[in-house]
């Protein structure tokens, strides 16, 4: 049996009119301290986006959530967080914030394989 690993998620969720708390999920965060290993795997359903908001701004969105990916995958694409680790980046990432794309709570799980957990964990959650 592989050694399984202590890792976190947290859900990412669109808000299109943060004034009405309407959300969907659109990608998951994970987190594994033992591998070093952050990751976001990103999904926008466009039509759930537009019943919640029909003027909602699509491109936005999608741009919101490849800046996420962008920060977990560190180097340029993590702009101010470039030179951070992978927790550290994990932590902002899941940071409270009001704006359209936003983190859930934090959960934890064990596992052999980060990678592969992030893709179960956005066909389970998100798709």
């Amino acid at each position: 049996m592989s050694k399984r690993d202590v890792f976190e998620y947290a859900l990412l969720r669109v808000v299109p009119r943060v004034e009405r708390g309407e959300c969907f999920n659109a990608g998951v965060l994970v987190y594994c301290r033992a591998r070093s290993y952050v990751a976001a795997r990103t999904y926008l359903d466009e039509a759930k986006l537009k019943a919640l908001d029909p003027r909602a701004d699509v491109v936005g969105v999608r741009a919101a959530l490849r800046a996420v990916e962008g920060v977990c995958g560190g180097g340029e694409g993590a702009g101010q967080a470039a030179g951070d680790d992978a927790g550290r980046r994990f932590r902002w990432l899941i940071a409270p914030r009001s704006t359209v794309v936003q983190p859930g709570p934090v959960h934890t799980g064990l596992t052999t394989d980060p990678a592969a957990e992030a893709e179960r964990l956005l066909d389970l959650l998100v798709r």
